[in-house]
């Protein structure tokens, strides 16, 4: 475990933890977050700037949150280098929501969508179109157990495809686009949950973008969505308020009372982005850490990567060891490291490490060093 530094501001015993250790946290989500951010909140947690008030207890609508949240966006729009064309949505919902808004929002009157196969969250995305429309799966992997991503040259889409969904980056089985894919007039929909944030992105070649906040951005709560203007207002008028995103769009988010702190924390992130070079250094600073432990899986015979070398994610690195039977024991002693929440997901077993852009490189570096010794020991 490492300790985690103190800042100079002092801060009431109260609201200090109990336990000051914290552990490296390989979690799919809610994921770890920097700790300056975790500390900044910390020392405003009782009184936001002078305000007398915990961002907690702010009325979304007062003076001081809608400043918070206006910060949020704009930081948001300048890392990504968001055109104004394009509107910036926080939401509610999780990911999952927009499995059903999207097609609710985006169909525009056609009876056809498009979607790439690559996963469990493509499947469930899937699923919930097809409660709305005709789902064409354009290509699928699922000849290989969905350990890679369909070249785009193999893709069949349909020729009246009100959008073209994909997820690109499969945060259980560990497979990502390194690549944006070209459909032409029709509007590009991707869930970026578990990738966004983690390297520039020309958000320009898509339609529509969302991701759950709770691995690369904050806590739990929030979703973001980026949607061209052109492609909203178009929802079928039995649309319940909620699902519409010109709604949201009209009303600055605000058309409910937002997941207030959520937004908080998130623009704590944007700004922490900002400070330590942007999303090219980010990009640069997660290439370096995935490397670090695809070179073992890769070198190793105890260790194995089930992931398509093109296609492997940045984020999400599964792995499985030669004999099952040391998993407990693996699990076990990682944990005894400080090196936590390395379970795979129960759909496809065995290990996974997440390494989202708080995890640090000492954090990698650690794992793999466990690692090479618990191959020594039982290899």
């Amino acid at each position: 475990m490492r300790q985690m530094t103190s800042r100079a501001r002092p801060v009431p015993t109260a609201i200090l933890p109990s336990n000051d250790m914290r552990v490296f946290n390989f979690s799919a989500g809610p994921a770890m977050l920097p700790e300056e951010v975790l500390q900044q909140a910390r020392d405003e947690m009782l009184d936001w700037r002078a305000s007398g008030m915990s961002v907690m207890e702010m009325s979304h609508r007062g003076k001081e949150f809608t400043s918070i949240a206006a910060t949020a966006e704009a930081d948001l729009r300048e890392l990504l280098a968001i055109a104004p064309n394009y509107k910036v949505l926080f939401l509610q919902g999780g990911a999952t929501s927009q499995f059903a808004m999207v097609p609710m929002n985006l169909l525009r009157g056609r009876k056809v969508a498009d979607y790439v196969h690559t996963g469990e969250w493509a499947k469930k995305a899937i699923a919930e179109a097809r409660r709305f429309c005709s789902v064409n799966i354009a290509a699928s992997a699922e000849n290989c157990n969905f350990t890679y991503a369909p070249r785009q040259e193999t893709w069949k889409l349909s020729a009246d495809a009100a959008y073209v969904h994909y997820t690109g980056n499969e945060t259980i089985g560990g497979v990502e686009f390194h690549w944006i894919p070209d459909t032409g007039a029709v509007p590009l929909v991707c869930d970026l949950s578990s990738s966004l944030l983690s390297g520039p992105l020309e958000v320009s070649k898509f339609g529509l973008i969302y991701a759950g906040a709770q691995k690369n951005i904050g806590p739990a709560g929030l979703t973001i969505v980026i949607v061209r203007e052109d492609l909203i207002g178009h929802a079928p008028a039995s649309t319940p308020s909620m699902f519409d995103y010109k709604i949201h769009a009209d009303n600055g988010s605000m058309y409910n009372t937002p997941p207030t702190y959520a937004v908080y924390i998130a623009g704590l992130v944007f700004q922490w982005l900002k400070r330590g070079g942007g999303l090219a250094q980010m990009e640069r600073i997660n290439a370096a850490k995935a490397q670090l432990l695809y070179d073992l899986l890769d070198q190793s015979r105890f260790y194995h990567s089930p992931v398509d070398k093109r296609d492997r994610s940045r984020m999400n690195i599964p792995f499985t060891l030669k004999d099952a039977n040391l998993d407990e024991e693996f699990l076990r002693q990682a944990d005894q490291h400080g090196l936590v929440q390395l379970k795979g997901h129960r759909s496809v077993g065995g290990m996974r490490a997440s390494v989202y852009n708080a995890m640090p490189v000492e954090g990698v570096r650690t794992l793999v060093q466990f690692m090479r010794e618990f191959e020594r020991r039982h290899g």
